[in-house]
């Protein structure tokens, strides 16, 4: 299987999103999400706007939807966090400190 690359917007982010559904020979898969306009903005699931999460090979391919569209899930899902609405909150708000 060869790497895959996506593009996807959420949010008004641009994202990247690379994907190696058997990395190292097949042992694992490999996703890297990116934020890639504006630069290194944070996402819901990464402060530094970059993410690598390896998990077992064929779990992107039994789960239903895309890539595309399971990324888009859970960055909607992590975005109901309290940590990600307090994010976006302190962003609104000029801070002196």
């Amino acid at each position: 299987m060869s790497i895959q690359k996506h593009t996807i917007v959420w949010e008004g982010i641009e994202i990247e999103l690379t994907y190696d559904p058997a990395a190292w020979g097949g042992v694992i898969a490999h996703l890297e999400v990116r934020s890639i306009n504006p630069d290194c903005a944070p996402l819901p699931i990464t402060e530094t706007g970059y993410l690598s999460h390896y998990h077992p090979c064929g779990t992107v391919e039994e789960n239903k939807g895309t890539l595309a569209e399971q990324v888009t899930g859970w960055l909607d899902k992590e975005a109901k966090s309290k940590t990600w609405k307090m994010y976006l909150e302190d962003c609104r708000q000029l801070r002196l400190f």
